[in-house]
């Protein structure tokens, strides 16, 4: 098929990739637009995994408060240069990021941060369901991975679903910036409250 450059344009104006790399990506798609978009972002994601181990000490801390002052969230987001760190698509992510952790409540970063102690109290809480239930050892110790894979996926942000594309999780999301920026991206911290929670709680 005939690459012309009026799909280059249109493709380019959609994702904001190189004028080869948009040429490239229609060449694979055989001129298939929503084909070509594909392998830019799989291309991107995979660029953004390469970008992983560069330092990202500049960014934002983003404040969000929810619900008339009822849950507040601050979320330290990092990137490699201040040029980025005043982008608007920076700033937008780590306003989602805090979106996000307003409303889904995350505990952790990351499903490594996990501690174990926690993974076997969850564990235990699921075989003793599965036990009450009749169910044999084979098929319980199954649903315990399966509910601590739901348990990770609740509790860790970047295996959250995003609050407004249930499709990708946040970590997808990031990924995406991450393409769009051509930064290394890090969300390092956050603490989330909400009003009336316990004091002492650990």
């Amino acid at each position: 098929m005939v690459i012309t450059v009026d799909m280059i344009k249109e493709l380019r104006a959609a994702t904001g990739a190189g004028v080869l790399d948009c040429r490239k990506a229609l060449q694979e798609a055989n001129g298939d637009f929503e084909k070509a978009v594909d392998f830019l972002r799989e291309k991107g994601m995979a660029t953004a995994a390469k970008r992983a181990d560069r330092e990202a000490s500049n960014g934002i801390v983003e404040l969000y408060s929810h619900g008339g002052g009822r849950v507040g969230v601050m979320v330290e987001v990092n990137c490699e240069t201040d040029f980025v760190a005043r982008s608007e698509q920076f700033r937008t992510m780590a306003h989602e990021i805090a979106l996000q952790i307003a409303a889904s409540a995350p505990k952790y970063i990351k499903a490594e941060q996990i501690p174990a102690s926690e993974l076997e109290h969850e564990a235990g809480i699921a075989r003793a369901r599965a036990k009450e239930e009749g169910k044999p050892d084979a098929i319980a110790e199954k649903i315990v991975e399966g509910r601590l894979e739901k348990f990770k996926d609740e509790v860790a942000l970047l295996r959250q679903p995003y609050i407004r594309d249930e499709s990708i999780t946040v970590e997808k999301l990031l990924l995406q910036t991450i393409a769009a920026t051509g930064e290394n991206l890090i969300i390092r911290r956050f603490q989330r409250w909400e009003l009336g929670e316990s004091l002492n709680r650990e």
